[in-house]
């Protein structure tokens, strides 16, 4: 009989970013230290970071995460893609912990049985996966574990289904979730796949206005319409529905960039946003 590893191993440390502690740990602050962050008119409750490898996406990221840095939630909502053929719409880990070098990310066992169940009131099943290879939500926890000042515990989701219906679902189960406790959500998304540098800005310059403009409904529909790309497009859609719902009013977009930023290869390239999303002062 197999037994489920309590702290799940990395399938992509050393290769999508360093499995070196110190020097991850300086990489992080390396790019939260670069990242110039306007003045916000609200309460940062979530983000939207890209989830390539460190290497191509980690000057977006830090954006992202610089807008939360010093920040103490007790529970971090990581919503990312589902690359894998895994069967289920709604996955998420089978291990009590996400290994990383710079130490584990203990899952909230008990919001996990809430958004459960929550979830399954609306018809939607939770999956549970071992030793899944997924990289979107992994490559954003180095990021939270040195940005935070807090030893949170992690409800980390995948989506497999790209169904605005399952979407909504998720975020509502979310809302419900976190409205009982200190949190911060995170979108893991890219934007365009391999489009030359012209065209890739164009596309990803669509879908960030309408992730700027609070409309999940859009995103999907920009999708359909071949306007603008996002690989977690229900992801975010899911994060935004759930910010809405616990009192979020405003998406402001802190930064853009391609691999061909850093690689110098603009003849395919995949684009990066970073977007923090806001509560506002009562009027």
């Amino acid at each position: 009989m197999n037994t489920v590893q309590e702290v799940r191993p990395s399938p992509i440390a050393g290769t999508w970013y360093t499995g070196d502690r110190e020097r991850l740990r300086r990489q992080m602050e390396g790019y939260l230290d670069a990242a110039r962050i306007p003045a916000l008119p609200g309460e940062v409750m979530g983000v939207i970071a890209p989830h390539a490898g460190h290497r191509y996406s980690g000057r977006t990221a830090g954006h992202a995460f610089a807008a939360v840095r010093g920040a103490g939630p007790g529970l971090v909502a990581v919503v990312s893609p589902m690359h894998a053929p895994y069967p289920g719409s709604v996955l998420t880990s089978a291990h009590r912990a996400y290994g990383t070098p710079l130490g584990p990310v203990w899952l909230d066992e008990e919001a996990l049985s809430e958004f459960e169940a929550g979830l399954a009131a609306d018809g939607v099943d939770l999956v549970r996966v071992a030793n899944d290879s997924e990289h979107s939500l992994e490559i954003e926890l180095p990021f939270l574990q040195v940005a935070l000042s807090s030893q949170f515990k992690l409800l980390p989701l995948m989506l497999r289904s790209q169904s605005p219906l399952v979407a909504r679902r998720v975020g509502h189960a979310l809302a419900g979730v976190l409205g009982k406790r200190s949190f911060l959500l995170v979108a893991s998304t890219d934007l365009s796949h391999f489009y030359p540098a012209r065209a890739a800005e164009l596309l990803d310059e669509e879908m960030l206005r309408r992730i700027r403009a609070f409309e999940p409904d859009a995103l999907f529909e920009a999708e359909r319409e071949g306007k603008g790309f996002a690989c977690g497009v229900a992801a975010v859609a899911a994060v935004l529905w759930a910010a809405r719902e616990l009192g979020a009013g405003q998406v402001e977009i802190l930064h853009h960039s391609t691999s061909g930023d850093e690689t110098g290869d603009f003849s395919s390239v995949v684009g990066y946003g970073a977007a923090a999303i806001l509560k506002l002062p009562a009027a």
